[in-house]
């Protein structure tokens, strides 16, 4: 149980209360407004934002309508997915951990729709954007949170640093600075004077000395 608890309690607890929060504004909305109706605290607000009982049949923002079975083969697929692969996240990754609890509740939020009603709930209407639900905009901040976080890390983590050739640290023993390694003595010098320099001239002269 404890084991349960420690790999499956923050994903479980974040999970049940975006399916709470979801099926209960959807049941609000169901009970209280007829199909298409619409709602809006101030008129003049009706415009820009309102609340309206939409049917669903599709995906998340009222894409694929008619689609309803494969979501739901689909929507299982991905938690059966989420559950199998969260106890993996380390805890320190909780960017990871937020992001597959918000997907999970999004999810399963719009499962039970279409599992008992037949169709998901959608009531949250912004200007001409889609219709979405509590579920739509849980599944969304997951993806947008898992997204940036991938984003953040590549750019906080920093290449490996290389040894140039030449310039290997010799091994020492635990306490002592590493030490660079010593020149090979039988290894060819790396620059040679080149022909018709200031240097071969001179080194020419000096072996005419000799042979005199």
């Amino acid at each position: 149980m404890r084991k349960i608890l420690r790999d499956y309690g923050f994903l479980l607890t974040l999970a049940a209360l975006i399916v709470a929060v979801d099926q209960w504004t959807k049941t609000l909305v169901r009970t209280r407004l007829a199909l298409e109706e619409y709602w809006a605290p101030w008129p003049w607000l009706a415009h820009y934002a309102r609340i309206v009982h939409w049917k669903n049949t599709g995906a998340a923002f009222g894409m694929l309508q008619g689609f309803g079975d494969v979501f739901t083969v689909l929507a299982i697929l991905v938690a059966i997915a989420i559950i199998y692969y969260f106890p993996q996240v380390p805890p320190k990754d909780w960017v990871l951990r937020l992001a597959m609890g918000l997907q999970l509740g999004g999810a399963l939020g719009n499962l039970v729709d279409r599992l008992t009603v037949g169709s998901v709930t959608d009531f949250i209407s912004i200007g001409t954007f889609p219709v979405f639900n509590v579920a739509d905009a849980s599944i969304s901040t997951g993806v947008a949170i898992l997204i940036l976080g991938m984003w953040f890390k590549d750019r906080h983590t920093e290449p490996d640093s290389l040894v140039e050739p030449g310039n290997a640290l010799q091994p020492t023993e635990p306490g002592e600075a590493a030490q660079p390694a010593e020149p090979d003595a039988h290894a060819e010098p790396d620059s040679l004077v080149e022909p018709g320099s200031p240097g071969a001239h001179a080194a020419t002269g000096q072996e005419e000395a000799r042979g005199e």
